[in-house]
């Protein structure tokens, strides 16, 4: 039997195995940074496959598999291992157990595919050849992002990979799809934090004080001019404003309003003139209010850009293992992604599992309270991960 068949008889074979390890990790969901459990379950599994881990950065678990001439490549495959604020409104007896917090962009999902894709690789070792370099990674979700930390302990080294790998459901591509895009594939994602203050007063003597409220809601108009007029319309950006909060009552003039907002771009350049244009906005807009406008940008993730090489030799080979018909082109997202720190250092192919199905009603997004996958999708992630670590 040739190796892609090995690998789909052993993923059908432990598909339900991992269905279950999907469910256990979907009922303990850890919010980043504070994946403990999460971390200890990993290096469990890896130990009872046989395969050989450390940690770093505290819950991150770094597995090694090792072929035949182990020296021949390096392959990378990352999977990352945190949940999000979010209360569960799933009826499902796998629900979070953690009230408030929920794997609600299909971390635990990426987990589960990793692991099984770990026990394949281990078990068809003298069949292939080279190093795997497993990555269960904390800290997705929130900056400065898991992967910077595990980069700077040196998780790119020693072995350094060759290429590294990484998948992510989409609810909005049916079950049993695969879809890639080579060159840039995501966004860069800043946030914006600002506070609007003045000493405050009376509501019915606004002619004593500065109105704050007035001021920021010109300063979220004076904003959106950076997208409108700032930004060749030909260059992705985008700028919100999301949230908007200060007062509490109906005669006061509040002394201080704060917003939130994210900040978005596809192109590095573009992305630290964006910023100085933004503080420029907020201090002229100071100018004009006479409100004090403090801004504070947060420097997040750059974008993700997919080695194009890389990604049309795994698209091939994903054909090859899925069926040309059910391997599409990803569209361009302005999402972010700290895998793009990893994709700035070294060929990256970051690619979408299909999870959704229609007809049995699985279709919410990530990142809402009811997101959940048709669970085939794990018996098809667990084998295209085995399938490119070995193929390309």
């Amino acid at each position: 039997m040739i190796l892609k068949e090995k690998i789909k008889k052993l993923a059908e074979n432990y598909a339900d195995e991992f269905i279950q390890i999907r469910h256990h990790l979907h009922q303990y969901p850890e919010l980043s940074y504070h994946e403990f459990e999460t971390s200890k379950f990993v290096q469990q599994k890896l130990g009872e496959f046989g395969i050989d881990f450390q940690v770093m950065a505290t819950t991150g678990v770094i597995g090694i598999i090792k072929g035949k001439n182990p020296d021949k490549k390096v392959i990378a495959l990352r999977a990352d291992i945190d949940a999000l604020p979010i209360l569960e409104k799933n009826d499902v007896d796998y629900r979070s157990k953690n009230e408030g917090v929920m794997h609600a962009c299909g971390h635990d999902v990426h987990t589960s595919c990793l692991l099984g894709a770990a026990k394949i690789l281990n078990e068809l070792k003298d069949d292939w050849q080279g190093t795997i370099k497993l990555i269960f990674q904390p800290g997705e979700e929130k900056n400065p992002g898991g992967a910077s930390l595990l980069i700077k302990e040196g998780v790119l080294e020693n072995p350094k990979p060759d290429a590294i790998f990484a998948l992510h459901v989409h609810p909005n591509l049916e079950v049993g799809k695969l879809s890639f895009r080579g060159g840039m594939v995501m966004a860069s994602a800043d946030e914006i934090y600002i506070s609007v203050k003045s000493k405050g007063g009376h509501a019915a003597a606004p002619h004593l004080t500065v109105e704050t409220i007035l001021a920021a809601s010109q300063l979220v108009v004076n904003l959106q001019q950076l997208v409108s007029r700032m930004n060749n319309p030909f260059n992705p950006t985008v700028l919100s404003i999301t949230s908007f909060n200060g007062g509490n009552t109906t005669n006061v003039i509040p002394s201080e309003v704060k917003l939130l907002g994210t900040f978005r771009a596809m192109n590095e350049e573009w992305r630290f003139k964006a910023h100085e244009l933004i503080r420029n906005i907020c201090q002229k807009t100071s100018e004009i209010s006479g409100a004090q406008i403090d801004v504070e940008i947060d420097v997040g993730y750059p974008f993700v850009v997919n080695n194009i090489r890389l990604t049309e030799m795994a698209t091939r080979k994903a054909q090859e293992f899925m069926g040309k018909k059910n391997v599409e082109e990803t569209e361009m997202r302005m999402g972010a992604e700290d895998f793009a720190f990893y994709s700035h250092l070294i060929p990256a192919c970051f690619f979408r599992l299909g999870v959704g199905n229609i007809q049995k009603n699985i279709s919410s997004g990530v990142h809402t309270p009811t997101f959940n996958i048709d669970e085939k999708g794990i018996e098809n992630g667990m084998g295209i991960m085995a399938w490119l670590a070995v193929s390309v």
